[in-house]
């Protein structure tokens, strides 16, 4: 009953999705050299051979599956890689084998999502995480395509979203024959929602490789920052820069020299930051527009793309956004990787069992309001013996997480075989 009021509404929609993708193209969320992707019409011919379609809604995701797509490339199968963000789409164009293929994923509008699969004709489909899109999942099944969920969670909003439709979350999981999920908690919650198999593997974003670096840009930067004290907020949203600021206001007479580096998690909202952060009375520098750090500079907004893994190595302790303003947080397991002492705001559902794991082995410390991240720059810069032990065990955590790229592949092995 849901589903069908559901393709109802997408229907009603579909006339005004194209002015919307535009509108979408004009604040620059949409490549506009590659938006009849979003409408299902591809920009590549499909290979010849049997072909998985791999679905990851954003960046963490993307990565993730990196090495589950050289395991399918080596056993002969063609693959095609969807994604909804133009971050993702930089990213695994410098990282994604150059055998896969990339394509934005057509918007959840039936006629739109029937020609993408009328021309890539998948074979396998391995869905990534949680972003289940009722028209395009009902349409694998209608084909009768394999599916397989795979990395599988569910947020705590999640979860409660679908308990109130419990029979539309049973007819959308049935979808998949099987579920691999990322923890104890997640698997038992598709089970709870009528999932017909589900088993575990961990968390494929904690077995990730570590996040690449341009040596010569660490060189150059380790250089201009020298000996100063500094600390990063890495992928903040709008109201967290001012947070951070306002740390750095409190923290900074107290450790001379202070440097904080904001990288934002949307690159285009950096100049409406470095405005308010200017107005503060702070000194700014901007990586987009090649602005160096020089002894004066408080605030560097490292607003590029595909950096993290530089600035992950150039702090050893990091606040993770969108944990203090939004709320669901940012994955810290790429950041714990690197050695990083971790603080995590009170809302982290979107990497709950993550979050929970790293402060319960203190490789993270919760920091529940602005006040509290103060007090936690404060403290971690001037106890570098903490921060030490806490960026041992950051690494330790993750490292517990190294065997999952096996057993998924040990769970997909009856569909991957050979091509």
């Amino acid at each position: 009953m849901l589903y069908g009021a559901y393709r109802i509404l997408t229907n009603i929609a579909g006339p005004v999705l194209p002015s919307w993708l535009n509108y979408r193209v004009r604040r620059g969320k949409e490549d506009p050299a590659r938006r009849g992707e979003r409408s299902g019409i591809a920009s590549r011919s499909r290979p010849a051979g049997r072909l998985i379609w791999f679905h990851a809604a954003s960046v963490g995701e993307s990565l993730s599956i990196l090495p589950l797509i050289d395991a399918s490339l080596a056993r002969g199968w063609q693959v095609v890689v969807t994604t909804g963000t133009m971050t993702s789409a930089h990213l695994l164009a410098e990282r994604m084998p150059s055998a896969s293929i990339h394509q934005y994923v057509p918007l959840d509008y039936l006629p739109w999502v029937r020609r993408f699969m009328d021309h890539w004709k998948p074979d396998l489909v391995l869905w990534t995480e949680s972003e289940l899109w009722p028209n395009t999942l009902i349409e694998i099944a209608a084909r009768k395509i394999p599916a397989v969920l795979i990395n599988a969670r569910l947020s705590d909003r999640t979860f409660k979203g679908w308990q109130c439709a419990p029979g539309f979350a049973r007819q959308i999981l049935a979808v998949f024959a099987l579920v691999v999920a990322q923890s104890d908690d997640d698997k038992a919650r598709f089970v709870a929602l009528g999932a017909a198999q589900v088993v575990g593997a961990g968390n494929l974003k904690l077995a990730a490789a570590p996040l690449p670096v341009d040596e010569k840009a660490l060189e150059t930067l380790r250089a201009e920052i020298a000996k100063r004290p500094r600390w990063l907020a890495a992928s903040i949203h709008p109201g967290e820069d001012v947070i951070a600021a306002q740390a750095h206001h409190a923290v900074k007479p107290h450790h001379p020299g202070l440097l904080t580096i904001i990288v934002p998690r949307h690159p285009q909202k950096a100049g409406d930051m470095a405005a308010a952060l200017t107005t503060m009375g702070l000194k700014v520098a901007r990586r987009s527009a090649a602005e160096p750090i020089l002894p004066a500079t408080d605030i560097y907004i490292a607003d590029t793309m595909g950096e993290l893994g530089l600035f992950y190595r150039l702090c050893d302790l990091a606040f993770m956004g969108k944990s203090l303003v939004v709320g669901g947080g940012q994955n810290p397991a790429e950041a714990a990787q690197l050695g990083c002492a971790l603080m995590l705001g009170p809302d982290m559902s979107n990497f709950r069992d993550t979050a929970a794991d790293f402060i319960a082995r203190r490789a993270a410390i919760e920091v529940r309001n602005a006040a509290a991240l103060t007090a936690g720059v404060e403290w971690l810069l001037q106890d570098t013996r903490t921060r030490a032990r806490m960026s041992e065990s950051a690494r330790a955590a993750v490292a517990r997480h190294a065997n999952a790229v096996t057993e998924t592949l040990a769970h997909l092995a009856p569909y991957l075989g050979d091509a």
